[in-house]
């Protein structure tokens, strides 16, 4: 139980710093869209739709892995934009979790993600340990197209080794009339 709660907690933190350092960390604005000079603007949606969305990225990403395992079941949520109106403006983020099968396997999955994510529309735009006791391995990635930048970090250390990751997505803004739903 000290695990799973000790995970969960670095995974809130992972979500939170990601919030605040991914978006926009290269995306590029479309015109005519939400996104302020900080974050790109990720066209007009609903949370719903938006949150749909997230998840078929993920899913992408799941079969990028390329191994057999298993992903936590966590869903997308919904964040504000900063310094945009929150009833009108939003930013879908869908943190998970991936747990081979066999530890073994995730040996050299890191550098495989950073060499094919670029032949999937995402460039690699950070790479590296990060500065942990235990020096895990991560990456940042972004994707113009889909508007949306991850992290994934490898925890190798831990009692059961695993890929965190971070989608975060650029700013939607609800069609008119709509209401920005919290979930």
């Amino acid at each position: 139980m000290k695990t799973k709660l000790g995970a969960s907690a670095l995974l809130l933190s992972l979500a939170l710093t990601t919030l605040t350092t991914l978006t926009g960390c290269g995306m590029t604005d479309s015109k005519g869209s939400a996104g302020s000079d900080d974050m790109p603007g990720a066209g007009t949606s609903s949370p719903e739709d938006a949150a749909d969305e997230a998840e078929r990225v993920s899913s992408e990403l799941y079969d990028l892995i390329g191994i057999k395992g298993k992903a936590s079941e966590a869903g997308p949520g919904v964040g504000e934009c900063d310094g945009k109106d929150p009833e009108k403006y939003f930013q879908i983020f869908h943190a998970w979790t991936f747990t081979p099968e066999s530890a073994e396997r995730l040996d050299g999955v890191m550098e495989r993600l950073r060499t094919e994510l670029p032949e999937h529309g995402w460039k690699v735009v950070e790479y590296g340990r990060d500065t942990s006791k235990n020096n895990n391995l991560s990456l940042t990635a972004d994707n113009d197209e889909k508007k949306y930048s991850v992290k994934i970090a490898h925890f190798a250390k831990n009692e059961s080794p695993n890929l965190n990751l971070m989608l975060v997505s650029g700013c939607y803004q609800v069609p008119d009339g709509g209401t920005v739903n919290r979930f």
